[in-house]
């Protein structure tokens, strides 16, 4: 049975390429990129043209790379390093919003019990961020702003770097979690004043366990992690040096694929949303009206537990999600469709579709084929959903 992926928000395919690039430092060229001999020597050179790579993807200076382990440990340091740097008595506010990834909502509710006072900015029916709050909750307490560049279950864009200018006209330190917005829209830290900025690489095809916290010269920085002087001793640790080496590749093919992404994958992602809406009744595109990323569509079906639908998607080999990858096995709604007003009886049934540029038509095509018999199949016993069509044709 064909395999037809369409889960890339939770994790990519990791490119031949990158593999390819990899490969020879797990055992011709495992020297230690930080000793003073030759071989390692070489390795670590390999490690500066990624982090050249990485920086060209972003429009950064190199030195303003920080290799981590993934976007969370990015998330985590970018929030605790502007608190230390403002620790003080009155610099205890954080402003997030109230869709962010686990990695920010879950740290910054457990900040709440330290003392720390969090304002989560409201979106509206679309997702869509209420920038009038935002600037309303600026204050002279307040320490960090973190607001992602991209939602990860809806694909809505976020004016970040509206939000930064804002931020930093007050003095306030700017941090946006980017880990599904970068190699998918671009960006170029040059033009915008965002203090810190989160990569993950499993997002843009290459391996798990490898990140990027971008912080931006004159920033001011306390690292998270203590030991040697690797990373300019800013992120202590012997470098993930294979995984860092397959980063730089997958962001120099992410330049070179922007324009696909923008065009080939979103006409995917269009094709596929027409195709079902078409032929299924009772839906909703979650963002629709917003600005998206190209590769990203929420979708909820009426009257259907979401699980279900991917239960029988997987039996015919397609892969999808209910959401964030980092809240599966939970029965409970997304926070994000809850925090955007969508009804209990759509939001239990939403589907994330997230693909990529190894997707194809013919992929699309028996997805467009396949889902309205399942969505029919659960309506038919699903006692809301009979109800509902009893109500409309009385």
């Amino acid at each position: 049975m064909k395999t037809v992926y369409l889960d890339n928000n939770a994790t990519t395919k990791v490119a031949p390429e990158v593999i390819k690039e990899m490969l020879p430092y797990f055992d011709e060229l495992y020297g230690n990129p930080s000793s003073i001999h030759s071989f390692g020597g070489y390795v670590g050179k390999k490690l500066s043209e990624a982090r050249e790579k990485v920086a060209s993807l972003i429009g950064a200076e190199t030195d303003e790379v920080i290799f981590t382990s993934c976007g969370t440990e990015s998330d985590n340091t970018a929030i605790l390093s502007a608190l230390a740097v403002n620790a003080t008595p009155g610099k205890q506010h954080i402003v997030t919003s109230s869709v962010e990834h686990l990695a920010i909502k879950g740290l910054c509710e457990r900040l709440t019990g330290k003392g720390y006072r969090i304002t989560f900015l409201d979106v509206d029916g679309d997702g869509n961020l209420d920038m009038d709050q935002y600037k309303k909750s600026l204050a002279d307490d307040t320490a960090v702003v973190s607001l992602m560049w991209a939602n990860n279950e809806t694909g809505v864009i976020f004016p970040v770097e509206q939000a930064a200018r804002l931020a930093h006209e007050r003095g306030i330190i700017f941090h946006t979690d980017a880990v599904q917005a970068v190699g998918k829209i671009p960006i170029n830290m040059k033009s915008n004043t965002i203090n810190m900025l989160s990569i993950s690489g499993h997002k843009l095809h290459a391996p798990k366990g490898i990140g990027v916290l971008y912080v931006r010269r004159g920033t001011r920085f306390s690292s998270l992690m203590t030991g040697g002087h690797q990373e300019r001793g800013l992120r202590s640790g012997t470098e993930n040096t294979a995984s860092i080496i397959g980063l730089g590749k997958a962001c120099e093919l992410a330049v070179e694929n922007i324009e696909k992404e923008n065009a080939y994958v979103k006409r995917l992602r269009d094709k596929l949303e027409n195709g079902i809406q078409k032929r299924i009744p009772g839906l909703r595109i979650n963002g629709e009206n917003a600005l998206r990323l190209p590769n990203t569509s929420n979708t909820s079906f009426q009257f259907v537990e979401g699980e279900s639908i991917l239960l029988l998607m997987d039996q015919l080999g397609i892969c999808a999600s209910s959401g964030s990858a980092c809240t599966s096995g939970s029965s409970d709604p997304s926070h994000v469709l809850r925090a955007m007003g969508i009804p209990y009886n759509l939001a239990a049934g939403s589907i994330r579709f997230s693909l990529s540029v190894y997707n194809t038509d013919e992929e699309i095509d028996f997805v467009i084929e396949k889902l309205p018999p399942i969505v029919e199949r659960l309506r038919n016993i699903s006692p809301s959903w009979k109800t509902s069509s009893m109500r409309a044709n009385a």
